[in-house]
């Protein structure tokens, strides 16, 4: 397999999944934004959007990604801090107040309680009268990399993939253009593995949740062609090229020869990048803009479809609005100004490059035959094996860095005092008032009656194999919150509990 070029759009598309690629249209320029309320974060989305964003991404805070309300105890101080506030429909009709939702591509980065923010997310599109069969995006929805690298899981893997292949199901019927899952090494890479890792344990995980689709009767091709992927974007620029052209010719074999996909779009890697974080520094902040330029320009010259340029002040706070518009402007420089996008592939054929791609590809497949001969992704994470690779790596950088033997500019060389610093975005305390009493009045003014009666029909389905798509949806659509549909599923499925 390992030097297989081709064509780009042609298989293995290591060269690029389209004949033009960006020659005939750009990547889709997403920024990650959501904070506060749901007023606050749709001021900023209307903002970058006049801004020349393509695409929105939704952030959402800690206590909507556990399945907490905005007035449980455990979110105190954490409401909309790390994004967006989201505990019932009313927080999702003003967080996309103004904005036609079939008109724009939203990306979501929400995984254990995905089914119920797709729900309002669809709810919202019906209000606004969209059809929900033409509407674009990408909720995450990718569960098994929450135990491995990022922690926001609710129940045990195994009802969490229930629930992931009832979007599937439900979203290939009603909502066929939605990708209904992004498969994310990003999260693998900022938790310090290397490039090779990210790429085995994404696939990995892919494996698990594609034959767990097969397993609940869904044919390949019916829901393949929807599934779409997330990297991260590192310093290493060639390697980072590489590793994007590596990971479409591994899964174009993956889904022809292992899963028997015939449709090729079922066979052509689909993914969103993001720069790299863990990479930028709190020292000397304006450096991360060259990081990101870099970065932002390997995920280009990869072929990626759809980038977010993280902020100079990422490891200072949430990005001002100057930031994000930096950070923006980055992408449309690459787009307009630099060339790259007049060649489809313009890196193809350098030695360098496809010496790399073949060296990634190789360290890909040696992990996934080990993950393999252990059973599988759920049984690797079950033991520990991933977490404990992921883990050695990130020790093994740090102790570089330590020793001066990986330079971090303005780290651990070309140091200097800090005159002053960059203003960093602060949140209101306020906010959170606000967002438990508007909580408090949504709770007030619906038919309890009503919720409870559609609790219990979830409660019920969930005691079945039927899907939970309808049942949330018809639980969603009288404001029934996040928090309680969540916890009507923790009653049944239980909590997960890390070993």
């Amino acid at each position: 397999m390992s030097g297989e070029l081709g064509l780009p759009g042609e298989y293995p598309y290591t060269r690029g999944i389209y004949p033009d690629m960006y020659r005939s249209r750009l990547w889709t320029m997403r920024q990650y934004a959501g904070f506060g309320t749901a007023e606050d974060s749709n001021r900023r989305y209307r903002y970058l959007l006049s801004q020349g964003t393509t695409g929105l991404s939704v952030a959402f805070d800690l206590p909507t990604q556990m399945g907490y309300d905005s007035d449980h105890p455990m979110a105190a101080g954490e409401v909309g801090r790390v994004g967006v506030a989201i505990a019932s429909l009313a927080d999702m009709e003003i967080l996309f107040r103004d904005i036609a939702l079939q008109g724009v591509s939203t990306s979501m980065t929400i995984n254990s309680t995905a089914a119920i923010l797709l729900a309002y997310y669809a709810l919202v599109a019906r209000q606004q009268g969209a059809d929900l069969r033409k509407l674009s995006g990408t909720i995450q929805n990718d569960i098994l990399k929450e135990y491995i690298a990022r922690g926001t899981y609710i129940y045990p893997p195994r009802p969490a993939l229930r629930l992931i292949t009832d979007i599937f199901a439900w979203a290939g019927c009603e909502m066929p253009e939605w990708n209904p899952i992004s498969i994310s090494g990003y999260h693998i890479r900022e938790a310090g593995s290397t490039a090779v890792q990210e790429l085995a344990f994404t696939f990995a995980n892919a494996t698990a949740y594609i034959q767990a689709a097969l397993d609940a009767g869904l044919d390949i091709d019916s829901f393949a062609p929807r599934l779409s992927f997330f990297f991260n974007s590192h310093n290493g620029f060639l390697e980072e090229i590489a590793k994007y052209r590596a990971a479409r010719r591994i899964y174009a074999h993956l889904m022809r020869d292992r899963f028997g996909a015939k449709d090729p779009r079922s066979m052509t890697l689909r993914f969103h990048v993001q720069t790299a974080g863990s990479s930028l520094s709190a020292q000397q902040p304006d450096v991360n803009i060259v990081r990101t330029a870099i970065q932002a320009l390997a995920a280009v010259l990869g072929g990626t479809q759809s980038l977010h340029t993280n902020s100079r002040d990422e490891a200072l706070g949430l990005p001002t609005e100057e930031s994000a518009r930096i950070a923006l402007r980055t992408q449309q420089i690459i787009a307009y100004e630099s060339g790259v996008t007049n060649t489809a592939d313009p890196v193809g054929g350098s030695e360098a490059i496809e010496a790399l791609t073949d060296s990634l590809e190789q360290g890909t497949h040696a992990y996934l035959k080990t993950i393999d001969d252990m059973g599988g992704a759920l049984r690797a994470i079950e033991t520990g094996f991933i977490q404990r690779e992921i883990q050695n790596a990130a020790y093994d950088y740090q102790r570089k860095v330590e020793s001066g033997k990986q330079i971090v500019v303005g780290v651990n060389r070309f140091q200097m005092e800090e005159h002053g610093s960059i203003p960093t975005f602060h949140i209101d305390p306020a906010q959170e008032r606000a967002q438990v009493e508007r909580l408090r009045q949504v709770r007030a003014s619906r038919s309890q009656t009503e919720v409870e009666e559609r609790l219990t029909a979830l409660e019920r389905a969930a005691r079945t194999d039927s899907n939970l798509m309808p049942a949330i949806l018809e639980a969603a659509a009288c404001y029934t919150t996040v928090g309680e549909i969540s916890d009507r599923l923790r009653t049944v499925f239980g909590e997960y509990a890390e070993p």
